[in-house]
């Protein structure tokens, strides 16, 4: 009697799909990294609540009333700007420090939706978030 692929399948297809999963940590990895990011934010019902943990540019927008903060890397498009991939981040402590604009960054947050002018949005609540000195792919292509 042969025995059933499925199982093997399962596995193959989660060990490669690029994001790892430690306990309640999903692990956006280098080699996936859009289409993570994407599935975060086609599914965030699956998501919310959970730690997130990405590396990537340390990005702001300065203009934003409070200054709005990043973690990302450019995506596919002819420009490397044309579809970026990332989370904002927020401390909730309001006295914490941010890195410096383009800082190589290591995030770990638990994923969480606010709504600003009746539009939701998804933010990870950090729990770190470290400069590297390595950095990685600043634009990936997946």
């Amino acid at each position: 009697m042969k025995k059933p692929l499925f199982p093997v399948v399962i596995v193959c297809l989660l060990c490669c799909a690029g994001a790892s999963f430690a306990g309640d940590v999903v692990e956006i990895k280098e080699k996936m990294f859009v289409a993570q990011t994407n599935d975060v934010y086609i599914n965030p019902d699956e998501y919310l609540g959970r730690t997130i943990k990405l590396e990537g540019m340390f990005g702001l927008d300065p203009e934003m009333s409070p200054p709005l903060y990043y973690v990302f890397r450019y995506g596919p498009g002819c420009c490397g700007y044309d579809a970026n991939a990332g989370f904002e981040v927020v401390w909730k402590d309001k006295t914490a420090v941010y890195p410096n604009e383009n800082d190589w960054v290591e995030a770990m947050g638990v994923l969480e939706s606010y709504e600003d002018d009746d539009e939701p949005y998804l933010r990870l609540a950090l729990t770190s978030l470290a400069v590297k000195t390595e950095r990685g792919l600043e634009q990936v292509e997946q």
